[in-house]
């Protein structure tokens, strides 16, 4: 129990070098393996909300779109667990947490900014369009962690090629799907044949919109959100394809 108390603080220590403070608004991507702890995963999540603090706001994707599709196009935020990984499948169950309303690309949120954030989604007919919590972080001057190394893994940049339009994005036909007991049209996108590069997001920007340390054993960035619209919206504004790959060179 002491170990576990000792890296919980560790923990805390590490969060507040890498810059979360009191009242951030953080969305998290995470590799819980990449910690090395032997920290509980609601440990983690603790420690998470006591760094953002009463003010703040913690939030996780909590991403369906292996279990729910155009195959099996029901989504329930009660009962569609997502398929990212344990630290949002754990957070999405807690005491306090609001999920958004998308069937493929929903996020879970706590704290003060929980329900702002999370509300509009409803909106949208894309995964992540204008309403979504990705695309109204910055609006609330926000924060993305990443836990390990999973800034491929970076969502928010969905919503700058929804903004920006490039050339590899093709909208499908719209697809129903049940939300909740409601059916509602939502268009998809077929970027067939090529692969995202998200993680060179984190080559365009500089400290202090950008900070890289260890959470623990995991190498961890973090990220201002507004820094990253701006800088990504410009990039992709200059060359379509900076975040992409034709994914026949991967081969």
């Amino acid at each position: 129990m002491s170990n576990h108390m000792s890296e919980f603080t560790k923990l805390l220590q590490d969060l507040r070098a890498i810059g979360i403070c009191p009242g951030d608004a953080v969305l998290v991507h995470s590799s819980m393996k990449a910690l090395g702890t032997g920290l509980t995963p609601d440990q983690v999540i603790d420690c998470l909300q006591e760094a953002v603090g009463p003010a703040g706001t913690l939030l996780f994707p909590a991403l369906t779109y292996e279990n729910v599709n155009p195959q099996n196009p029901v989504f329930d935020s009660n009962a569609s667990e997502p398929c990212i990984g344990l630290l949002p499948r754990v957070f999405w169950k807690r005491p306090g947490v609001e999920r958004s309303e998308n069937p493929t690309h929903s996020v879970c949120a706590w704290g003060r900014l929980a329900h702002r954030l999370t509300v509009g989604h409803a909106m949208d007919d894309t995964a992540v369009g204008p309403h979504s919590p990705f695309m109204l972080l910055p609006v609330v001057g926000g924060k993305l962690l990443f836990i390990g190394d999973v800034l491929h893994a970076c969502t928010f940049m969905h919503g700058v090629e929804g903004i920006v339009q490039p050339p590899y994005i093709k909208p499908t036909s719209p697809c129903v799907y049940t939300v909740n007991g409601q059916k509602r049209a939502f268009i998809g996108t077929n970027d067939f044949g090529w692969g995202s590069e998200f993680q060179r997001a984190g080559d365009i920007l500089e400290e202090p919109d950008i900070k890289r340390g260890k959470l623990l054993a995991a190498d961890s960035t973090l990220i201002d959100s507004r820094a990253l619209l701006a800088c990504a919206l410009a990039e992709m504004r200059s060359n379509p394809y900076a975040f992409v790959t034709d994914i026949s060179k991967w081969i």
